[in-house]
């Protein structure tokens, strides 16, 4: 079993500086039906972990 690798909001906007903290807020806020990045995050309490491989398998699907 391969572990993904998760990270902050923060951790991963200093990782990947081409995207901003307050987009990817944004864009979880505004992803309702769960199609979107929501299915690329894991909520632990209040801390949200993004799945760095499933993000931007989702980022390129959205370019296809």
């Amino acid at each position: 079993m391969k572990i993904p690798t998760l990270m902050t909001i923060a951790q991963f906007c200093d990782k990947h500086p081409c995207f901003r903290q307050g987009t990817l807020r944004f864009m979880i806020h505004q992803d309702k039906n769960g199609t979107g990045i929501s299915s690329t995050i894991i909520r632990v309490g209040r801390r949200i972990l993004i799945d760095e491989e499933k993000f931007f398998k989702m980022i390129r699907a959205i370019k296809d």
